[in-house]
């Protein structure tokens, strides 16, 4: 299972970050969520504060590239395995950081992937 950092988490049910991570905790994946709002998703609650996160295979975007500045270095320093940039939260400055980091790059839904069980 691969441990997720959620970027943009949210307790609001009509969000798909919020759908996400229900989906990553059913699907028996531990997840992070990171988020400005206070409370929780997915029975864990979420953190609102930058920490230096630990083993973390996955980083799922759901803020877009206007509000991803203040994390490129953040997200580039706990080495995660892969980020994946979901619809609307596309980089290309972001992605060739990552990149040239050897960090996997991907541009997808995580809603999608967990369908397709190709997460």
């Amino acid at each position: 299972m691969k441990k997720t950092l959620i970027v943009g988490a949210t307790n609001n049910p009509g969000r798909y970050a919020y759908k996400a991570a229900n989906r990553l905790v059913e699907a028996g994946h531990e997840i992070v969520p990171f988020g400005i709002k206070k409370g929780e998703v997915a029975g864990i609650e979420m953190v609102n504060n930058w920490q230096q996160f630990e083993a973390i295979d996955t980083v799922t975007m759901y803020i877009g590239a206007p509000r991803q500045g203040d994390y490129i270095d953040k997200i580039i320093s706990i080495q995660p395995k892969r980020v994946i940039f979901n619809p609307g939260t596309e980089n290309p400055i972001f992605e060739e950081q990552l990149k040239a980091a050897n960090i996997e790059v991907e541009i997808a839904c995580t809603l999608v992937l967990l369908s397709l069980k190709s997460y």
